[in-house]
């Protein structure tokens, strides 16, 4: 039986293309996912695919820390 894990480091970032409302990849520590300022969360702007958050209406941006 396979585990769908096996192989992948914890915590580690995940690769793919950042759009480019991304701060970095997701997963990264210090980030988490948030709506998108542009298109408000629905993935699309002006009956058109968002291209700040490529569709997905979320954005990953830096945590503020202190």
């Amino acid at each position: 039986m396979s585990d769908a894990n096996e192989g992948k480091a914890s915590g580690a970032p995940q690769t793919g293309a950042l759009n480019p409302g991304d701060d970095a990849p997701p997963g990264t520590p210090g980030t988490g996912e948030n709506v998108c300022p542009q298109c408000q969360g629905s993935g699309k702007l002006s009956g058109a695919e968002c291209p700040n958050c490529g569709g997905s209406g979320i954005v990953i941006e830096g945590i503020a820390g202190g």
